[in-house]
């Protein structure tokens, strides 16, 4: 498990702004040391622990990139075209032991091995075959053209993939063209998640009047488990400091982290800032971010505990922007820094300087087929609605207090947040 001091994320500032806590945390969290092999099939999404030096060059032999007709580099035709007798067959996957004769021509398809002595092949479309039999080659082909070398891609022995890379499809893609079967990955982050207050029911459970049922519980582990991590349900708390208490000391000897929703505003009846105290350190980071400035961040036993904010919106735009970057710093994964792409705005908004604002917004075409975000009709950090409704998140920084139609924004695909 990840150690760390009570004092780890000690801040003694003003309120805190986004970049502020992203640094923070992946400064001063402590990667976790456990490896395992894992089966290439199941690679995806875990944290790379070695680096892959290429075994075999890519493509590990010289081939034809179409369907074609190979020739020797001396037999190309200059200023006029030249017909060339048929040679020989060579299909991918098939040898190519014979050369190509000094005048001749061979079939040849995609992928399949250059024949010893031709350079160069001309694409069966580019070609036409005379009342001979013989193939016709059109002039005007550069030396090589159509071949792939061998180590064109990647060379042998160049480190192609990087201890910290998270792993994705195309990835899994690499190590399997180098013939890999099994990878030592980082060991998954394990997280024990619970909900606070007497107001939730879990579904499937008998709801009172005056409850609601617990959505944010499962939005977040299909978070965590969308980065890889291991998720252990621990259900609901209620609103009591010493039954909070004890739940939290007792995971916090066996998972990396523990991430709480509710509970962590300033109310009479907000008991986890109380509870993480009495058996750990606290900070309460009160972050420049709308929605989402309840924040807590703590350390229980050594293990880093996050409380999010109880509205569905709030925590999961806090989850994307201290959650995920602590997850992949406990992971050792490489930085994976979320990039807003610009697009043109089709709304006007208003907002305070010094706080970052997210606003969900849909995608669509303007007139004149640009691409514009329009934003969510309603506001309120407990709207799901506007988190199923739309495509992302425009993200609006600390110096903007206003956006009028027409203007640049950066815009969050939720696709990419995860």
């Amino acid at each position: 498990m990840a150690q760390l001091s009570d004092d780890c994320f000690a801040f003694g500032g003003p309120m805190m702004s986004v970049d502020e806590a992203v640094g923070l945390i992946t400064t001063r969290v402590n990667a976790i040391a456990d490896l395992e092999t894992v089966m290439l099939a199941d690679a995806d999404g875990r944290v790379l622990a070695r680096d892959i030096a290429a075994p075999v060059p890519l493509p590990p032999f010289t081939n034809s990139a179409v369907d074609g007709y190979a020739v020797r580099n001396t037999d190309l035709p200059q200023a006029e075209e030249r017909a060339l007798p048929l040679d020989g067959r060579i299909q991918a996957g098939g040898p190519a032991n014979v050369a190509v004769k000094p005048g001749h021509t061979a079939r040849i398809f995609t992928g399949a091995p250059m024949p010893p002595g031709a350079g160069t092949v001309f694409m069966q479309e580019d070609v036409r075959i005379d009342e001979a039999g013989k193939i016709v080659l059109p002039p005007g082909l550069k030396p090589g053209a159509n071949v792939r070398p061998a180590g064109e891609d990647i060379s042998e022995g160049h480190i192609a993939l990087r201890a910290g890379q998270r792993l994705r499809p195309q990835h899994v893609a690499l190590a399997a063209a180098f013939g890999l079967t099994r990878l030592d990955a980082v060991r998954r982050i394990r997280v024990a998640v619970f909900s606070t207050g007497d107001e939730l029911a879990s579904p499937g459970a008998p709801r009172s009047a005056s409850q609601l049922f617990d959505s944010n519980r499962f939005m977040l582990m299909a978070m965590l488990r969308r980065l890889g991590c291991e998720v252990s349900d621990l259900g609901i708390l209620r609103d009591d400091r010493s039954l909070l208490a004890d739940g939290l000391k007792r995971v916090a000897g066996t998972h990396d982290l523990i991430l709480t929703t509710g509970g962590v505003s300033t109310g009479e009846e907000d008991h986890v800032k109380s509870a993480v105290e009495s058996v750990g350190s606290l900070v309460l980071w009160r972050m420049a971010i709308k929605p989402g400035r309840p924040v807590a961040m703590g350390i229980i036993g050594g293990t880093p505990l996050i409380g999010l904010p109880g509205n569905p919106v709030a925590s999961f735009v806090t989850f994307v922007h201290v959650v995920r970057p602590t997850v992949l710093a406990l992971a050792g994964s490489l930085p994976e820094p979320l990039t807003p792409m610009p697009l043109r705005a089709a709304f006007s908004y208003k907002k305070k300087a010094g706080r970052r604002e997210y606003v969900r917004a849909t995608l669509r075409r303007g007139d004149d087929g640009a691409l514009e975000a329009v934003k969510f009709p309603r506001e309120g950090a407990g709207l799901l609605s506007s988190l199923v409704e739309t495509d992302g998140l425009v993200e609006l920084g600390e110096n903007i207090t206003g956006v009028e139609p027409g203007q640049s924004v950066g815009f969050l695909p939720y696709a990419g947040l995860i």
